[in-house]
C-alpha cells in the first residue's frame, strides 16, 4: 500500500495550474474554448444589463472548461491504458466528448435565457 501524502493546498493548486497550462498548450479544443470565452467576457461586460446577469453569464463560461478538463483526462487515461482500438475505449472517449457537447449546449442556453430576461424579452 502506498504511503498517503500530507494534503497541501499550495501543491494541489500548483498541480491544477499545471493541468490548465498543459491543456492550453496541447488541446486545440480547449484553446478555442478559451479564446471564445475571452471574446464573450469582453462582450458581456459591454452589454447594458444589470451586474447580476453579467455574473451569471461569466460564471457559465466555466462549465465547458470543466467538461473539457474531464474529457482530456479521460482521453489521456484511455490512451495510456489501451494500445489497440477497443470498443470500451471508444465508448469512454465518445461519452466524455458528449459531456463537452452538452456543456456547450447548457452554456448557450444559459446565455440565451439570461439575455432574454435581462432585455425584458420574455
Amino acid at each position: 500500500m502506498r504511503k498517503k501524502r500530507k494534503y497541501s493546498l499550495f501543491k494541489n493548486s500548483k498541480y491544477a495550474f499545471e493541468g490548465v497550462f498543459a491543456a492550453l498548450k496541447q488541446e486545440r479544443a480547449f484553446q478555442i474554448e478559451v479564446f471564445l470565452a475571452i471574446l464573450m467576457t469582453i462582450s458581456l461586460w459591454l452589454l447594458p444589463i444589470k451586474i447580476h446577469y453579467k455574473f451569471i453569464l461569466q460564471a457559465s463560461l466555466f462549465i465547458p472548461f470543466i467538461a473539457e478538463m474531464f474529457n482530456t483526462a479521460i482521453e489521456n487515461a484511455v490512451d495510456l491504458a489501451c494500445n489497440e482500438i477497443h470498443p470500451l475505449a471508444k465508448y469512454a472517449k465518445d461519452t466524455a466528448s458528449a459531456g463537452v457537447f452538452f456543456s456547450l449546449v447548457l452554456t448557450g442556453l444559459i446565455w440565451i435565457f439570461t439575455l432574454l430576461v435581462a432585455f425584458n424579452l420574455v
